[in-house]
């Protein structure tokens, strides 16, 4: 099996700059999965997406990837790092999904997940340190993004939070929450 890493931040905190450098540090080919499309009449929208690419390097193959992820994962290559960025982008492409619907969207990437034999490095925005949001798409978003992020941190081998200019192992730093449902006890600090 491959090693999962889940890096996490709020915007603009360095995560991607992070994972990218963990998709280097592999020694494996990387393939970017860039889960945003481009559109030409959003010019700040289309300024981020060139600054990724620009940070690039060359030898890296680019695969666009907007909603169908577990099958892009499941093809992967053991000698090759996924790194997808971001999750953020990728649920939100799929917000209109009535609620069983993404339920089955996210049980098989996590199915998958589990099951890929490459790296993947997974970059995700950390969105609930905020106000709960006004708005119901807003609220259903920051639900999802945020339940994902969750279940993937459980899977993954390593997981990083990015912020405030450092890069935080919360892998050694914290525990992992027991699974919902688990019977087992939480070994934190006070145990």
């Amino acid at each position: 099996m491959g090693k999962i890493i889940l890096v996490t931040g709020p915007a603009r905190s360095g995560k991607s700059e992070w994972a990218e450098t963990l998709a280097m540090q592999s020694g494996k080919a990387v393939v970017y999965v860039a889960t945003a499309t481009d559109n030409p009449d959003d010019q700040e929208w289309h300024q981020r997406i060139l600054e990724h690419q620009q940070r690039r390097p060359q030898d890296w193959v680019t695969l666009s990837v907007p909603v169908e992820l577990s099958a892009t994962l499941a093809d992967a290559k053991p000698y090759t790092c996924l790194l997808v960025d971001s999750l953020g982008t990728w649920v939100a492409n799929l917000l209109e999904e009535e609620e069983s619907s993404w339920e089955s969207i996210v049980a098989e990437l996590l199915e998958t997940v589990d099951l890929v034999a490459a790296d993947i490095v997974f970059v995700a925005e950390e969105v609930g340190w905020g106000v709960i949001p006004a708005y119901p798409l807003g609220r259903a978003f920051r639900d999802r993004l945020g339940s994902l992020v969750r279940q993937l941190g459980v899977l993954s081998n390593t997981v990083y939070l990015v912020t405030g200019g450092h890069v935080l192992n919360l892998s050694i730093l914290g525990y992992p929450l027991p699974n919902r449902g688990d019977s087992g006890t939480f070994r934190g600090q006070d145990s």
